[in-house]
């Protein structure tokens, strides 16, 4: 459930994606500085723009610097930061944290599960730090996993409790803002659900593992039923965006939030129309 929220980057301008890229590598080192290798490699794009969003939204001071990395080892590039980056940083391992309990579950990948308690080790802090806000989220995502277990096929239902957690994640405080964050992120969540469901539903299907779509797949309409969906959740998203007074990297955000979602959906329907 990770990598959907992305850049268009045929469509923004090299300083516009430099900036983008300088978040990502800040969050990256924050978690490397946090967590060390194990945070690190939970780094997601989709939390990149969580991150770039309430940094937008909230406007605290931007830290800036140059670093190296395994990535890029030969040449510094520019990193940002912001007190908002070890939020970011606390939420992306605390996701990390089920989207492996989910893998455990659903397919039985040890590497998965092994990787799940180094994660959980890393985070005891995380329980005491954001109390209420893990309450929230370890409910959510017991019912999802209940949910999925008893072979659910309330695809509404199943995407509005990942919705419900990254409405958790998206509130950053209790002001005039969470209301609107907390709208943003659970259409945000239903979307990010039900695009990896369809994703995966060709998948699932041969495996004989959980999807909500199996259903719909048998359908001549499933294409279209799917974009539709998946057009409205992005559309109820971006209008709480919009109700936001964002002006820093707005274009940026837009870009991702009205073109760069439907990068993945495109390739993915491309390559499965590809086939017929």
């Amino acid at each position: 459930m990770f990598g959907y929220i992305i850049v268009n980057k045929a469509e923004m301008k090299f300083k516009e994606f430099d900036i983008y890229h300088s978040y990502y590598c800040g969050l990256c080192q924050i978690l490397r500085k946090k967590y060390g290798k194990t945070g690190q490699l939970s780094l997601s794009y989709d939390m990149t723009f969580v991150l770039m969003l309430l940094s937008s939204l909230y406007e605290p001071p931007v830290t800036q610097g140059n670093c190296k990395c395994i990535a890029h080892p030969f040449e510094k590039h520019e990193i940002r930061t912001t007190e908002i980056t070890e939020y970011i940083a606390d939420m992306n391992l605390l996701l990390t944290y089920y989207k492996c309990q989910d893998d455990w579950q659903d397919e039985k990948k040890f590497f998965r599960m092994l990787y799940g308690r180094m994660v959980k080790g890393k985070g005891k802090h995380l329980k005491e730090k954001y109390a209420e806000k893990i309450n929230n989220i370890s409910k959510r995502m017991r019912e999802f996993t209940e949910a999925e277990a008893d072979g659910s096929g309330d695809i509404d239902a199943l995407s509005g409790l990942f919705g419900q957690v990254m409405a958790q994640i998206m509130i950053y405080k209790d002001d005039e803002w969470s209301d609107n964050l907390g709208r943003l992120g659970f259409y945000l969540g239903k979307f990010i659900y039900l695009l990896d469901a369809y994703e995966d539903v060709e998948e699932d299907i041969r495996k004989n593992t959980f999807n909500p779509l199996k259903e719909m797949y048998q359908r001549t309409d499933f294409e279209e039923e799917c974009r539709t969906i998946l057009t409205i959740m992005m559309s109820e998203c971006c209008k709480e965006f919009e109700k936001l007074p964002i002006l820093d990297n707005v274009e940026i955000l837009r870009n991702i939030l009205y073109s760069g979602v439907w990068t993945r959906y495109e390739i993915v329907r491309e390559k499965r129309n590809g086939k017929e």
